[in-house]
């Protein structure tokens, strides 16, 4: 089965990314964790069966790692004023390509390709919640359907439920029409990164994460 996988993407700039692992770390490692994660969540992206990766960008890349990655991918550019408008908008740029989509974000590196292409087998749409009250993946068989995440409060410990409950109460979606995937922890905090660089111990986000710590933990 082909299907997007639609990365929410920042671009790992210093004091502009991952502020809340700022103490105890500086700026610049707290981007260097950033860009670890998403160079392995594009890393699984791409190698997951029948996965047409998809980027939306917000912000300039710097890194040449990073920019080496994103050039195995079709990059958009994040529009919008608010999350929820940029998540909007990214699923309106991918419905082009007339397949399911489903969209995650730069915070959960501890993703593999089977992981990836397990969660892509939904009916008509699917939500992971996050251990956080968010939401880490969204999968929806008609990328349009996103349009209701625009009233979604984002970045709150009500935000899974709040989406779950936009999307069974959509046209099509009433009653209980919605996957449910597994639960992830994504990186918020310090606490966060710790747990998640122990799932994926051999991973570029472990590995930079334990460089950084093994100093300031």
């Amino acid at each position: 089965m082909r299907f997007c996988v639609l990365v929410m993407a920042k671009s790992p700039v210093p004091g502009q990314v991952k502020t809340r692992l700022c103490p105890p770390l500086s700026p610049e490692e707290a981007a260097d964790v950033a860009a670890a994660s998403l160079l392995d969540t594009l890393s699984a992206a791409l190698d997951t069966p029948g996965a047409v990766p998809v980027v939306a960008l917000a912000g300039v890349v710097r890194r040449e790692d990073v920019r080496d990655a994103l050039a195995e991918c079709v990059v958009v550019p994040q529009r919008g004023d608010t999350f929820a408008a940029r998540l909007v908008h990214a699923h309106a740029d991918v419905a082009r390509f007339r397949m399911p989509v489903l969209q995650i974000g730069m915070d959960t590196p501890q993703v593999s390709p089977s992981l990836l292409e397990s969660c892509a087998e939904f009916g008509e749409a699917a939500l992971g919640f996050a251990a956080d009250g968010g939401w880490w993946a969204l999968g929806l068989r008609d990328p349009l359907r996103a349009s209701v995440l625009r009233d979604v409060p984002m970045s709150r410990a009500d935000t899974g439920v709040r989406t779950l409950e936009a999307l069974r109460g959509s046209e099509g979606l009433r009653g209980n029409g919605v996957r449910m995937l597994p639960t992830l922890s994504d990186v918020d905090t310090i606490e966060d990164a710790r747990l998640v660089a122990r799932e994926v111990p051999d991973s570029r986000f472990a590995a930079t994460l334990l460089g950084i710590t093994a100093v300031t933990s």
